[in-house]
């Protein structure tokens, strides 16, 4: 499975996209938490102590977001599916 970091996560990460392996009906949960074993450092900048994504930044599953169009993080995800994880962004 796919994921395409944006911005200070794709600096943070030291690349634009990677790859993580999960399991067939794995869940967004599940593509997160391979996320974070293969990238440690993003964590803190992604979800606050309980695990819970912070209000400022957002993920979409193939250009829909799982939390409003899915079951958040029990969203299934196919081995096909690209996901994508955005810091906030401001601008002037």
């Amino acid at each position: 499975m796919r994921w395409k970091l944006f911005a200070n996560l794709a600096e943070t990460a030291g690349e634009r996209e990677t790859e993580v392996d999960v399991e067939p009906g794995a869940t967004l949960r599940d593509a997160l938490d391979a996320l974070f074993d293969r990238h440690p450092e993003l964590r803190e900048q992604v979800t606050d102590d309980d695990g819970t994504l912070h209000d400022h930044v957002r993920v979409l599953r193939n250009s829909t977001d799982p939390f409003v169009e899915g079951e958040g993080y029990e969203t299934t995800l196919e081995a096909d599916d690209e996901l994508a994880m955005f810091p906030p962004v401001s601008g002037g």
